[in-house]
C-alpha cells in the first residue's frame, strides 16, 4: 500500500477506535490512563504543561489536568493558528471559545502565552501510535512542528490501547515521543527524559 494511503487508513481506523468504545468503557479508559499518567515522575516533577482539550474520541485528561492545578501546576492548552502554527497559552477563567475544528480553544486575548522551552511535560494526542512511540496525528503537523522547540520537556503521548497500530506510518518529519500512555501501560520511545 502507498505511504500516504497507509498514514491516511491508520488515521480513519484510529479515530474509529477510539470512537467504537462504549461510554463506560471510555470512562474507565480515561480513569485509568489518567491514573497512570498521575504516577509517572514526569508529570509529579513537572511545573508546567501543555495538553488538550479532549475532542473526537480523543482520551480524556481532564480529571488529571483538574488534579493538576489542585497540585499548583501551571496547566496551557495549545492555540492552532495561520501556518499550522501552536501556541501554549493559560487561559483565564473567561477565557475560552470554541475554535478551528470544533475544539475548545483558549482565546488569546484572554490567555497567558508561555515559550516552548518554559514546558516541563507536553501531552500529545494522536490518531494512532506504535509501541516505538511513532504517532500519526491528524495530518496538519501543528505538534511536529512545535514538538522540537519543547527542548525542556518530556513527550508523552496520551491515546487509548485501541489505537495502537504495529507500526505507525510516519514521514521524516513526524516527530517521535519520548513515551506513550494508555489505560492499560507506558510505552518508551527515547532515553532523552526519565518517564
Amino acid at each position: 500500500m502507498d505511504h500516504s494511503l497507509q498514514k491516511a487508513a491508520q488515521r480513519k481506523a484510529g479515530i474509529a477506535a477510539r470512537r467504537a468504545l462504549s461510554a463506560a468503557a471510555r470512562s474507565a479508559a480515561d480513569a485509568a490512563l489518567c491514573r497512570r499518567i498521575a504516577a509517572l515522575n514526569c508529570f509529579q516533577n513537572a511545573r508546567t504543561l501543555l495538553a488538550y482539550a479532549a475532542f473526537g474520541g480523543e482520551a480524556d485528561l481532564s480529571a488529571l489536568l483538574a488534579e493538576a492545578v489542585q497540585q499548583g501546576k501551571t496547566v496551557a492548552y495549545p492555540i492552532c493558528g495561520a501556518g499550522f502554527t501552536l501556541t501554549a497559552t493559560v487561559p483565564g477563567p473567561d477565557g475560552w471559545e470554541v475554535g478551528a475544528y470544533g475544539i475548545q480553544t483558549p482565546i488569546p486575548e484572554r490567555a497567558q502565552l508561555l515559550p516552548p522551552e518554559a514546558l516541563d511535560l507536553v501531552l500529545v494526542p494522536c490518531t494512532a501510535f506504535d509501541a516505538a512511540c511513532r504517532r500519526v496525528g491528524m495530518g496538519k503537523g501543528y505538534y511536529d512542528r512545535y514538538l522540537p522547540r519543547c527542548r525542556n520537556a518530556v513527550l508523552l503521548g496520551a491515546a487509548f490501547e485501541a489505537q495502537r497500530v504495529e507500526q505507525a506510518a510516519v514521514d521524516a518529519h513526524d516527530q517521535q515521543l519520548d513515551g506513550f500512555a494508555t489505560e492499560e501501560r507506558i510505552y518508551r520511545g527515547t532515553d532523552e527524559f526519565e518517564l
